[in-house]
């Protein structure tokens, strides 16, 4: 989900800037990502947020710059829809560029896409190179967020001509979550929501603890028994060497960098090593990606391929774990500290200053207690209970979690008085189970992708799409037409 994520810098050639003009609130610098053809024309632009939307006198009337990314190229002008997107946990660019749908439907629909860089992430730093010192870093809530992208919409509708054009809002994962939240905070501006793989349950605390880990398990299960099985005696052996402490060949065997000294670096070690069969079954696309890192298609087989090839069953593990950390093959050993970072997620917190935002979020509302027992999943038993997050939360940021807020401020399972929203999961997504799997009204409707990944529905076509994800497209682009359509008749009757 997350930044719950192994990221590597994605590097973007921008082909040619040019600035837009006649948006008082939008400034340098633009830049323009062309698609070829009549494809997606990208610029990017910054928006003056204000810091504290909730107290007036924490920052005055302080502001900061926040990211946005516009495509009108396909828009029919004051007339077509809004495709919002509620940018997550991450550089808006890596979202843009792998929400290829969302650009599909603007096509189809006509209409104006904005991608929204959530606030402490990539280059939208209210504090600059300070964003992350408390008591800066408690300006980063869910409710501040949206409140910026309330703003910002009803800012952006005005500049544009667009105040009677429909507003719909696109999220995958934590920004499938915030997509919800905008339909039930802001109905007033949002019309629908498409929320896919956001695993709103399982993150306010709702879940079962051992479900992440054991639908990774399940992943790699349904391609082959024994490669779970190939996995759990991999770990196994490694248990047996390090609790004889023979971790000069633990270096060895799994090229460290460093020798292990100590129980902490091994169970750092296993944390990195489950980190990466997470992000393959997340990321079980069947094409390659460049999405949160480089993926070969079909990762999951691969891995599995990887995992039964010979009889050195820790060489396999260490193989398996290179399709995700050492993809070029290039590193000539692993830096279990510098690959992987320990934080409140266990699924991942990523690397660099987005880790340490997203680190914060797990620290406060979102709850992500997770844990492997080696029971119902094939990984070593690493406990993550409220208990040690909030030891952890308190001693690296200051802060006591609170588990219960997003079920008490978000309605949790009880979402019947809302409408227009779309939950959509891939079964291969160990996402999925967090969030909502039925449809609970008409209007509330769940859409579930046999052969589908982490927010597959969102990524652009391909010829290697199932054609369950196919289906699915054109569901949410029948659901979001007649969204429109009922809005549009709602707004000229508005009096």
């Amino acid at each position: 989900m997350s930044k719950m994520f192994f990221l590597l810098t994605v590097t973007l050639t921008l082909l040619c800037t040019e600035v837009l003009h006649g948006l008082p609130y939008s400034h340098f610098q633009s830049r323009k990502h062309h698609g070829k053809g009549k494809g997606p024309q990208i610029t990017e632009l910054f928006f003056t947020q204000t810091l504290d939307h909730f107290n007036f006198n924490s920052m005055g009337n302080g502001t900061f710059n926040q990211r946005y990314l516009v495509i009108d190229n396909f828009w029919k002008k004051g007339y077509g829809p809004i495709f919002f997107y509620t940018g997550n946990e991450g550089d808006i660019w890596e979202f843009a560029l792998n929400s290829g749908f969302i650009t599909e439907l603007a096509a189809q629909q006509r209409a104006l896409v904005i991608f929204a860089e959530h606030r402490f992430y990539g280059k939208s730093q209210p504090f600059g190179k300070d964003s992350f010192l408390i008591p800066q870093i408690g300006l980063l809530t869910v409710e501040q967020a949206l409140a910026d992208y309330a703003v910002m919409l009803t800012e952006l509708r005005q500049q544009y001509g667009a105040t009677q054009c429909p507003v719909i809002v696109f999220g995958g994962s934590y920004g499938g979550m915030l997509s919800v939240y905008m339909r039930l905070k802001y109905p007033n501006i949002v019309a629908g929501a498409l929320a896919a793989s956001a695993p709103i349950k399982s993150t306010a605390g709702m879940g079962d603890p051992a479900q992440f880990f054991r639908d990774v398990t399940n992943d790699f299960e349904k391609v082959a028994p024994e490669c779970t099985a190939a996995v759990r005696n991999a770990f196994h052996q490694l248990k047996e060497l390090a609790d004889n402490r023979v971790y000069s060949h633990i270096q060895s065997e799994f090229l460290l960098c460093k020798v292990p000294t100590s129980e902490v670096d091994i169970r750092q070690l296993y944390l990195l090593l489950r980190n990466a069969f997470t992000l393959m079954a997340m990321l079980d696309y069947p094409y390659s990606t460049y999405f949160m890192g480089k993926m070969p298609a079909n990762p999951v087989k691969v891995a599995c391929e990887t995992m039964l090839r010979g009889s050195d069953i820790l060489a396999n593990l260490r193989n398996t774990a290179g399709i995700v950390y050492n993809t070029t093959g290039t590193l000539t050993c692993l830096d279990i500290y510098g690959l992987f970072m320990e934080c409140a997620d266990p699924t991942g917190c990523g690397l660099g200053y987005d880790s340490l935002a997203w680190d914060y979020q797990a620290c406060t509302e979102i709850s992500l207690c997770y844990e492997s027992n080696n029971v119902t999943d094939m990984f070593p038993p690493l406990s993550f209970t409220e208990k040690s997050r909030e030891q952890y939360c308190l001693r690296r940021w200051g802060v006591v979690p609170r588990p219960n807020w997003l079920k008490t401020q978000f309605f949790g399972d009880q979402l019947s008085s809302s409408s227009n929203i779309i939950f959509s999961n891939g079964n291969l997504d160990p996402w999925a189970n967090g969030g909502v799997r039925q449809s609970i009204s008409p209007s509330l409707v769940a859409l579930n992708i046999s052969g589908g990944a982490h927010h597959l529905d969102l990524r652009g076509s391909n010829d290697a799409d199932p054609v369950s994800v196919i289906i699915a497209r054109r569901a949410e682009a029948d659901l979001i037409a007649q969204w429109v359509y009922n809005e549009r008749i709602r707004l000229r009757k508005k009096p």
